[in-house]
């Protein structure tokens, strides 16, 4: 099928599939005669692959090593299971930043001033800068 029927069936847009074409997420199995990409019905189940990993927050270099894996004839479950966990520590990291930046935000809010004195120079006394 061509590139436009794929993203047609898929809910990609084309240049997503272009760009996936280029990083090598995503094969094309050639050109038409009027040089437009073909694709097999093989992509649609790839597709949906890729952005149950995207929607899981895994970056597309990550992905690109499972396909590299499934490409190989293995399956990537246990790496993916690896990826998952190492996403794990990332959020909780994540939200431990997030927490920080709340209790500064709260503090800088317990302090706020709606009508503070001007200052030369400074932009806005409230911030502490």
């Amino acid at each position: 099928m061509k590139i436009g029927a794929l993203a047609s069936r898929s809910g990609v847009p084309v240049k997503t599939l272009r760009y996936y074409e280029e990083l090598g997420l995503l094969p094309a199995i050639g050109r038409s005669e009027g040089g437009y990409r073909l694709f097999d019905e093989d992509s649609l189940p790839r597709l949906e692959f890729i952005r149950r990993l995207k929607a899981l927050g895994l970056s597309l270099e990550e992905i690109q090593s499972c396909l590299a894996v499934h490409d190989a004839g293995e399956l990537p479950c246990h790496d993916i299971q690896v990826m998952l966990n190492h996403q794990i520590e990332r959020i909780d990291a994540r939200m431990k930043e997030l927490h920080q930046l709340r209790g500064e935000l709260q503090g800088l809010l317990a302090d706020w001033q709606n009508d503070p004195t001007k200052q030369g120079g400074v932009i806005c006394p409230n911030l502490k800068v």
